[in-house]
């Protein structure tokens, strides 16, 4: 402020200004811009649609000049207009294969857990008893011994 003061006495003005209170944004910024993206992707889908929709129109109304009129450039414009109109398509189907791709990317940052250890609680002894029942301490040995 005391900047303020200094230019105002050297110019002989005297500053009018008003304070401007800032209020912080409510909406968190990744669902703005998810709203944002997907507002984008729905006008350029709608566009590109648009375009084709036109340019088939066109095709129509200048295939038809160009077999009334039987003149080799209506069908050269008749040619442009058709690869014009495939390139809008393919632009298209680019737009659904590189928003794949970015809803990936924002799918990879995403924290995964994964909790792999396990607890035991017992002793060795029944720990070992659990793993190798064979070498059980818990084995029934049965006596097959036969004396009369």
């Amino acid at each position: 402020m005391s900047h303020n003061k200094n230019i105002e006495t050297e110019l002989n003005v005297e500053y009018k200004g008003k304070a401007i209170e800032v209020l912080p944004d409510k909406k968190p910024i990744s669902i703005v811009k998810q709203r944002d993206f997907d507002d984008d992707y729905k006008e350029v889908r709608g566009n590109l649609k648009h375009l084709v929709s036109t340019g088939e129109a066109a095709i129509e109304g200048i295939l038809k000049v160009a077999t009334e009129g039987d003149h080799p450039r209506a069908y050269e414009v008749v040619s442009q207009l058709i690869k014009t109109v495939s390139d809008v398509n393919k632009d298209l189907v680019d737009l659904h294969k590189k928003t794949k791709e970015i809803k990936k990317e924002d799918n990879k940052y995403v924290q995964k857990n994964t909790t792999n250890n396990a607890f035991y609680v017992g002793s060795t002894s029944d720990l070992q008893d659990i793993i190798n029942t064979s070498r059980s301490r818990n084995k029934v040995i049965e006596n097959n011994d036969e004396r009369n």
